[in-house]
């Protein structure tokens, strides 16, 4: 099909020539794995030892992955990216918590920002992780099935209703709600609270999206699965599709306990597995919704393909795209000129809070063979467009 992808006068329309400088210099840096880990580590101690870094970090990698450090610091962004018909998913990216008061805390966050969802055409879903609401441990003996102690049956029972209050006023205010995949030790129990919340609030359309990471082997029995459950039960499916984020500390963890890894055992297996789930939503619409989330030329291109055979029309409120801000402006912003659905995931929260965050964005960026030399290639370009 016609490469839209290639046009970077339309990828970066929103970038001033000094952003567009500043990207190809982060992404030049991000391209050597030993400056990332060197800068990790610089990173990880300068905070630890409160040593003032944070304005460096605000006035280059932060601003450039995130939108801000409050909901309302992140509007400008959201509005001017809407301008190009791309919309975004405030996502509050604060990680490590594991404090109830911190739980709840962020349950008052999240509550907060369906209200800006509702409000707002450019912020189509919320979004969070399970582990914003309880313990990573406790996940992890629910999933294995181990007794709880009294205290610990207590604290589950907070992150059920945590879930529940969260996932109900999101059905009130018919507002959707993503929920994000995480280490597959604690997925399970996490899988189990979401299919739950489908049962319940998605009998009408998908409010509740759940998240399946493809490169996991045993992702697509279990969508089928769900799918026969939710044929039987009658529910809608929404599903969040991506590759994955653990693979390392995955596989990692696999060799170490001697268990067989989870990860597909290739990259082609992953992208197969991928396709697949996507194809098999799309045949599926009826009762399915799907957020492709995905930095892959070839797949976002399979997926207008699909979508095009089947005669579903580019803006069908069941199928959005999505990426991460300060990544793969060529697919949105591309995507968006012909009237696709496309949502960047724009994270924020307290320059300090979020740093684990964009330290993972940055060793991701490392591991995913071609991406950061795409994204280079693709700005390097633009700036010779320009005459920078």
């Amino acid at each position: 099909m016609n490469p839209i992808f290639d046009n970077t006068e339309n990828a970066f329309a929103l970038k001033t020539d000094s952003q567009l400088d500043r990207a190809y210099f982060l992404f030049k840096l991000i391209s050597s794995q030993p400056l990332v880990r060197i800068g990790t580590a610089v990173t990880n101690f300068a905070i630890k030892a409160h040593l003032p870094v944070e304005s460096l970090i605000r006035a280059t990698v932060f601003d450039h992955f995130c939108g801000g450090t409050t909901e309302e610091e992140c509007l400008p962004v959201v509005d001017k990216m809407f301008e190009k018909g791309v919309c975004s998913v405030l996502d509050y990216s604060v990680e490590g918590k594991e404090e109830e008061e911190q739980f709840d805390a962020t349950l008052g966050k999240i509550l907060n920002i369906l209200h800006f969802v509702q409000e707002k055409e450019a912020i189509p879903f919320a979004v969070f992780k399970p582990t914003a609401f309880g313990r990573i441990d406790l996940y992890e003996k629910i999933g294995n099935k181990e007794a709880l102690t009294e205290e610990e049956e207590t604290e589950w029972e907070r992150v059920l209703n945590r879930f529940d209050i969260l996932c109900q006023k999101a059905h009130e205010m018919d507002v959707a709600l993503l929920i994000d995949g995480e280490e597959s030790w604690m997925q399970d129990a996490a899988d189990d609270i979401v299919a739950d919340m489908m049962r319940k609030y998605n009998k009408e359309k998908a409010i509740v999206y759940n998240t399946l990471q493809m490169y996991r082997w045993d992702r697509m029995d279990y969508l089928k699965q769900l799918h026969m459950d939710a044929k039987a039960q009658g529910f809608h499916i929404g599903m969040k599709l991506v590759r994955g984020a653990y693979m390392e500390k995955e596989n990692k963890r696999a060799k170490d306990e001697g268990y067989k890894s989870p990860i597909c055992v290739s990259k082609e297996a992953t992208d197969v597995n991928f396709d697949t789930a996507v194809e098999y939503m799309l045949d599926n619409l009826d009762c399915m919704a799907v957020f492709a989330g995905t930095h892959n030329e070839e797949s976002s291109y399979k997926l207008i393909e699909l979508m095009k055979s089947k005669g579903i029309t580019n803006n069908d409120p069941r199928v959005w795209f999505g990426q991460l801000y300060g990544m793969s402006d060529h697919i949105s912003f591309n995507l968006a000129k012909y009237g696709y659905n496309v949502a960047k995931y724009l994270p924020f929260g307290p320059v300090r809070d979020v740093m684990p965050y964009l330290i993972r964005r940055a060793e991701e960026n490392t591991s995913v063979a071609g991406q950061t030399s795409r994204e280079l290639s693709l700005l390097k370009q633009e700036r010779k467009r320009r005459k920078i």
